[in-house]
């Protein structure tokens, strides 16, 4: 797996203020701080993928999930079967999705979110790395009807590297689960 950018110490920005404020936003992102929950629906999807290939390298995928929170954000979460490590994860992610047909859902992903046994870990879980990115997720099926038919998502980090997904969906219906968050329950000792 390619090692993801953990960023420099005094980053270079061009000068852009555009670019100083990603910077700053990428940073923030990758602070080990624990998440105010905010996801509200959390979609299962059961088949395979035809591409999974992520900085170069192949994998097959274990599971493909969909998970939109409260405040616009969407995530195509796919967990990567990768015999040497378990805690394999990645998302494509973006804000305000669009459904520009019934059967059409697009999603414009603006960072990847990669995850690894080797990432710090908040609360016994690991938190992942934040990369901004730039790419598209494609969805066809509809989440009312119950049925994802198939998922395409490309997007390149500003480094360069790219991660793609095609999955298609063997006919099952989807799970989907509407959540109510609320803050977390578990309290640390004082």
């Amino acid at each position: 797996m390619a090692e993801p950018y953990h960023g420099n110490p005094l980053p270079e920005y061009g000068g852009s203020p555009a670019n100083a404020k990603a910077l700053h936003a990428e940073d923030v992102a990758n602070e080990l701080t624990p998440q105010e929950p905010d996801t509200d629906l959390l979609a299962l999807m059961s088949g395979k993928c035809s591409t999974l290939r992520v900085a170069g390298r192949d994998y097959s995928c274990r599971t493909v999930a969909y998970a939109h929170g409260i405040h616009g954000r969407a995530y195509f979460t796919i967990a990567l079967d990768d015999p040497a490590d378990h805690s394999h994860i990645i998302s494509f992610s973006g804000e305000n999705g669009r459904r520009s047909q019934d059967n059409l859902y697009e999603l414009t992903v603006d960072r990847m979110l990669l995850n690894s046994k080797n990432r710090p870990k908040v609360d016994g879980l690991p938190v992942p790395f934040v990369e901004l990115s730039a790419g598209m997720c494609t969805q066809l099926g509809n989440f009312a009807a119950g049925q994802v038919s198939s998922i395409a998502c490309t997007a390149t980090d500003r480094n360069g590297r790219k991660y793609e997904l095609k999955f298609e969906s063997d006919g099952s219906p989807i799970t989907i689960r509407r959540v109510k968050p609320s803050p977390p329950t578990i309290r640390e000792r004082s």
